[in-house]
Parts: C-alpha cells; sequence; structure tokens
C-alpha cells in the first residue's frame, strides 16, 4: 500500500491512498463467500456458488463494493498511522478506482480529507514558574469549618413570623406556561437564600408568612421546556429557623473523636490547611493550563466545531437558537483548544497510564454519571469508547507530569513541593515496573487492557474527567471522534467507476 498527503490548510490534508489488488484479495474473498451465503443458485449448494457465477448473477461490482466496504476502514487506519497524521474529525472518502471495475485500473485508490491537529510548538517547561497564595489557615477558616460541622448537628424550630433570609420553609409550588400546568411540588424543604432551585424564589418567599401565596415569574430550571417563562405560584406551608448546637466540650465529643473543644478546633486547622494545599495543587494545574494556552496560537478546523455544536444543538432541539449558537461555539472552540494543547503536551512529557489508574478513573467516571461501575465499563467497553477514557486520563495526568517539571513558587519565592498531588517520577518508574512484572505473570485477558496504548492515548479522543488535583479540564467532546477508528464505508462500486 502506498500513501501520500497533501496539506489543504493548516488544519486539514488530503491522503490519497493506493492498494494493490493482491493485498485486498483478503476481503474480495470474504466478498463472495458473504454473498454466495446469500443468494440461491440452481444447481449449486448455498454457500458453495463459485466466484465466476456470482460475477454473472450479482456483478463484480458488487462484489467489488462488499471488499471495499469491508476493508477500507483498516486500510484507512493503517494509512493515517503510515503518514503520521493526527486526525480530529471523520474523514470524507472517496473511491477513484476499483481494480476490474474502472477502466485501466490495477490497484484500489481512494482519497480521504480529513481535519487534522495543527502544528504548534508549547513553550520550554523548564522556562515556566507559577507563583501560588501563601499558604495561610485563619481562625476565620477554621470557625468557619467549625460552623459547617455545628450545622450538620442542628435542629429546626418552627416561627410565626414572615420568612427570612436563611429560613428554612416547607413550599408547595407549580409552574405553568398559559394554561397548561407545567410542574408541581408539594411539601418541599427549602432554604431561602440557597439559591438552588428557580430565580426569583428567594425574593418571592421572603416576608411571605405560613399559608401566604405569591406568584411570580422565571425561566424554567429542566424539562422538555427549560429556559421558558413560566408562570410560577409558592406557597410556604411552615417556616423554621436553623438552631445550631452550642460549642462545648460535650458537642465536640459528640460530633468528633475528640474529648474537648481546643482539641476540635486543632483538627479542624488541620483540615483546613490540608484542604487549602490540596486547592493550591489545583491552582497550580489550572495555571499552568492557562499559562501554555496563552503561549501558543494555532488555528482551529472549523469542520470539527461546527460539527460539534450542530451535534449539540440538535440534541437540545435548538438549532435556530441563534444566541445559544454562538454560546455553544464559544464553548466548543476553548475545549477545542484545551484538548489540543492538552494532547501536544501528553507528547512532550512521559505520561504512563496503567491498568488500574484506568480503573480507578472509569470508576469515578461511572460514579459522576449515576452509574454502576461494572455496567458502565462493560457498555463503553461494546461500543468501543475505553480509548475515549484512555485519551482524556492521559491529558489528566500530562497536567500531572508536566507541574514537576515547572517552578512552583510561593509570593515570597520560596519553592512549594507538590510531590503529595502530583506524584514523582520514580513513583511513576516503580508503578511501571511493578504492572509490568504483574503483566509478565497474569493471564492475557482483562476486563479492559487492548486500548490501554500510547497510540489510543493521543488519538485526539476526550471524556468527561474527574475533578482532581492532577485531572485537567475536559475537553468535553469536541473533535472527539478518532476518524481512523470511525471512517465511513466506501461509495459503491458503480460510483467509484462513474467517478
Amino acid at each position: 500500500m502506498k500513501s501520500a498527503v497533501e496539506n489543504l490548510e493548516p488544519t486539514r490534508a488530503k491522503l490519497t491512498v493506493e492498494v494493490p489488488l493482491d493485498e485486498l484479495k483478503p476481503s474480495v474473498d470474504h466478498a463472495y463467500s458473504h454473498i454466495a451465503s446469500q443468494i440461491n443458485v440452481p444447481g449449486f449448494r448455498k454457500g458453495k456458488v463459485p466466484p465466476r457465477i456470482i460475477d454473472q448473477r450479482v456483478g463484480k461490482g458488487a462484489v467489488m463494493e462488499h471488499a471495499i466496504n469491508d476493508a477500507l476502514p483498516e486500510l484507512y487506519r493503517q494509512a493515517v498511522t503510515e503518514s503520521d497524521l493526527r486526525p480530529l474529525g471523520q474523514p470524507n472518502i472517496e473511491v477513484t478506482a476499483v481494480p476490474g471495475i474502472s477502466e485501466d485500473a490495477e490497484d484500489l485508490v481512494f482519497t480521504a480529507e480529513v481535519d487534522v491537529r495543527p502544528d504548534f510548538t508549547l513553550p520550554e517547561l523548564g522556562d515556566i514558574t507559577l507563583t501560588l497564595d501563601d499558604l495561610d489557615v485563619t481562625d476565620e477558616d477554621v470557625e468557619e469549618r467549625l460552623t459547617s460541622l455545628r450545622e450538620r448537628y442542628a435542629t429546626l424550630s418552627s416561627v410565626e413570623r414572615a420568612a427570612a433570609d436563611g429560613d428554612f420553609v416547607t413550599i408547595d409550588l407549580k409552574a405553568a406556561i398559559g394554561e397548561e400546568e407545567i410542574d408541581s411540588v408539594s411539601g418541599v424543604s427549602y432554604q431561602i437564600g440557597s439559591g438552588n432551585m428557580l430565580d426569583g424564589l428567594d425574593e418571592a418567599l421572603t416576608g411571605l408568612s405560613a399559608n401566604e401565596t405569591t406568584t411570580f415569574t422565571a425561566p424554567l430550571a429542566g424539562g422538555d421546556r427549560a429556559g421558558e417563562e413560566a408562570e410560577v405560584t409558592v406557597t410556604p406551608t411552615a417556616i423554621k429557623v436553623q438552631e445550631l448546637p452550642e460549642v462545648d466540650d460535650e458537642f465536640a465529643q459528640t460530633a468528633s473523636e475528640f474529648d474537648t473543644v481546643d482539641e476540635l478546633r486543632e483538627d479542624l486547622r488541620k483540615q483546613v490547611g490540608e484542604a487549602k494545599e490540596n486547592n493550591r495543587a489545583v491552582a497550580a494545574r489550572d495555571q499552568l493550563l492557562d499559562r501554555l494556552l496563552e503561549s501558543t496560537d494555532f488555528p482551529l478546523p472549523a469542520g470539527v466545531i461546527e460539527t460539534e455544536v450542530h451535534q449539540h444543538l440538535e440534541n437540545e432541539g435548538r438549532l435556530e437558537d441563534d444566541e445559544h449558537r454562538a454560546e455553544v461555539t464559544e464553548e466548543t472552540t476553548k475545549a477545542l483548544r484545551r484538548q489540543l494543547v492538552l494532547d501536544a503536551l501528553s507528547e512532550q512529557v512521559t505520561v504512563n497510564v496503567g491498568q488500574d489508574e484506568l480503573l480507578e478513573f472509569l470508576v469515578r467516571t461511572a460514579q459522576q454519571y449515576g452509574q454502576e461501575p461494572s455496567e458502565f465499563i462493560q457498555q463503553i467497553s461494546q461500543n468501543g469508547q475505553i480509548s475515549m477514557f484512555v485519551a482524556e486520563l492521559t491529558r489528566n495526568k500530562a497536567l500531572a507530569v508536566a507541574l514537576r517539571q515547572v517552578s512552583v513558587v510561593d509570593s515570597s519565592g520560596t519553592e512549594i513541593d507538590l510531590s503529595a498531588y502530583i506524584g514523582s517520577d520514580e513513583e511513576d518508574a516503580a508503578q511501571a515496573a511493578a504492572q509490568a512484572a504483574e503483566a509478565a505473570g497474569a493471564d492475557t485477558e482483562q476486563v479492559v487492557v487492548e486500548d490501554v496504548s500510547a497510540e489510543s492515548a493521543n488519538s485526539g479522543e476526550s471524556a468527561d474527567s474527574a475533578d482532581s488535583a492532577d485531572s485537567g479540564d475536559s475537553a468535553e467532546s469536541a473533535g472527539s471522534a478518532d476518524s481512523a477508528d470511525s471512517a465511513p464505508s466506501a461509495d459503491s462500486a458503480e460510483d467509484a467507476n462513474k467517478a
């Protein structure tokens, strides 16, 4: 097989592939065998019809069409690999010559136009310095954590007065658009000021007494008519205030393993410090990604963005919503830029994704989706989506590995050690060695194995990432289809002959 690449644009390439007939022979033989099992010819047993009879009855063109459709995805993948192309979307494939069908054609010839990753260079990681906030645990931080703990042991007491900010109210609520009632709930508990239901609900409830009713207008937050303005009627049936327990040794013994409030406060101070250290690791990750994005400028494939935006709007049933289209386009563009930068970063640094890491990542992702992990893993495995998650995990880990190579300091210039959150090269090497030794002595059958590879890690696919100190922002689904794994079938042999 021979292939040649023509760069049409910085983000689009044309691949021309020539495949000798002998390389296509296994697919041709399979086509004859398959067609023979599907047709009835007098004088021949089913499945035993000779190729020459099939050519007479069905036509050589139909046989070649079947063979090409069978072979094309793998031929395309092979050509992409040999040409070092990095496709971002599905290709437009055209068969231009078919041996035995097209005039004077000895080889199968097809072209594939596809959006590709643009070329760009990331800055040297060793030249980057990130400055993080100082780690300062204040008394206010401790008291805030203590208040949160007290709220877990708080009680609610009814009051005979108008509702105020912070009160807990039991409400009956219904929403209608015109004469149609869209939704209704009864006996729901809601804290005024939390803002986690409908816009305008806090203002509507404030000042109402129990069993008083008011109406207001708000956009629906969910359902088939999300975003539409509805008239909302709300009635608080009970108003309660939160009473926090006293801060004393008795509370410390009830809410913790400590005997005194002083011991509890000291432990809360430690918890706040650990949380702030973790937040600094997340801040360093975000800073590094921002720095890489600011330091690179490259064109983006418009076709990939448009396809993603169209699918997003189509799924929402909002193809005609121009304002929303602009918002989705902006977010998709940002997500694709992040994905491409992280893909380039994962190639620049050494990233090893182990089986255990992948399984842990998939379990976390399943939990985010509210699915049972084993069912989730089985589903994405059957759908051929494992490589998507490998690619996303690789991007996430690339940021953590890259953080080891940059300088991270506080406001005074003192170096900050983030190894507790981002690991070390030595730990990665030891882990890789342990995994290799385990694999050497284990059965080859695994739950999820074959997709954990450098090829799939850099395939341009993406998945939603778990939120952790060493994980990057999700590239969502922009440009997520690995065209080498989803090549469309060839045009019919007749169409190819016309071409």
